[in-house]
């Protein structure tokens, strides 16, 4: 099965470097993206995070899709909790009547950041201990398609442009929560397996099967988002393994900020405890050459049914990062586009 390849860019900040040349990486690793023939790359909502560039999703999808030509740019997410429903429709629809075709609006549902963080964002305890997601989701899409019942106070509000609906809608999750959800609501739905490796499968075949077809989504679409370490070989494989494990025993013991070097982690002597901590965590990610990556991630999309494929990866480093996007371009079987006239090749490819 061919399946359309994907990027999930966090924007990492790598050691020593800063947010304003992390974002030149995102506008490099895209223009390469679009070149190699990737299908889309969606940027993430992430608040009180030093390793991390960008939180604010709409401002790096208009940029970017301004560099680029063929790229679908979209939210991996927008996280709806945070945000009043109204101002996202007519930020993504004010997107697309910019970028028309080519603009995604991808929803989640947790906060992007911390308690306190999220509380400072919503101005509200009430709506920091609310569930109401669902209801937010039934207010947006009711700007989106004006049905707001005759009573309801919203029913004369116009969402600007007025001539202009919102992208194709997907809705973001790590859990069978947001997958039915997804599937009751027939919207297009993406798993986030480098979140919980082991809920890919079930969540995603929940979705397929509950699966409510709309005017939006006639047929469920399944995006499976993995995080990758791709290596020259397999022991360059495993030197990456290891910024990814210090990494990931740095966010469970909760030692925020810029990622860990390369030498940080070949220096590091994890103790059989740590080891065991990150082994019992739900955050996965897959590591080998291209082509070994690109049988892991094949084999666990036509297990979970997956229509699309989206990678990500928690290396700071951009060579790396660049490396994982050539290689699997490659394994993948991607057909390159030319690049259009004028437009420079991304630094250092």
């Amino acid at each position: 099965m061919t399946r359309p390849l994907s990027i999930l860019d966090l924007t990492p900040i790598a050691a020593g470097s800063s947010s304003r040349q992390a974002l030149q990486d995102a506008v490099d690793l895209a223009v390469l993206a679009d070149r190699l023939g990737f299908h889309r790359i969606w940027y993430a909502e992430h608040h009180n995070t030093e390793g991390l560039a960008s939180a604010a999703p709409e401002i790096l999808i208009a940029h970017i899709a301004a560099k680029t030509t063929h790229l679908r740019l979209g939210s991996g997410g927008v996280m709806l909790p945070n945000h009043a429903p109204l101002r996202i429709v007519e930020t993504f629809r004010l997107l697309e009547a910019l970028h028309p075709g080519r603009i995604d609006l991808g929803l989640g549902r947790a906060p992007g950041t911390d308690t306190v963080t999220a509380y400072a964002m919503r101005r509200s305890r009430e709506a920091l201990s609310g569930d109401d997601y669902p209801s937010q989701l039934a207010e947006l899409l009711a700007f989106d398609d004006r049905t707001f019942p005759p009573d309801h106070p919203f029913r004369e509000i116009a969402a600007v442009p007025f001539d202009v609906k919102l992208p194709p809608l997907w809705l973001l999750g790590s859990s069978d929560f947001s997958a039915r959800l997804a599937a009751q609501a027939g919207l297009g739905f993406a798993f986030a397996a480098h979140i919980s490796g082991a809920g890919a499968v079930p969540a995603l075949r929940a979705y397929r099967e509950a699966f409510t077809p709309s005017a939006r989504w006639p047929e469920p679409r399944a995006i499976l988002a993995v995080a990758v370490a791709v290596g020259e070989d397999a022991a360059h494989a495993r030197e990456l393994a290891r910024v990814n494990d210090l990494f990931l025993l740095r966010l469970a013991t909760g030692r925020r900020g810029s990622r860990p070097t390369r030498e940080e982690a070949q220096r590091y002597q994890f103790t059989p405890a740590e080891r065991a901590l990150i082994d019992s965590l739900p955050m996965r990610y897959l590591a080998g050459d291209a082509a070994g990556v690109h049988d892991q991630i094949a084999d666990l999309a036509d297990q979970a049914g997956a229509d699309e494929v989206m990678i990500t990866t928690f290396l700071p480093d951009p060579d790396d990062r660049r490396r994982a996007l050539t290689g699997l371009a490659r394994a993948f079987g991607l057909a390159e586009r030319p690049a259009p006239a004028g437009m420079l090749e991304p630094v250092g490819v």
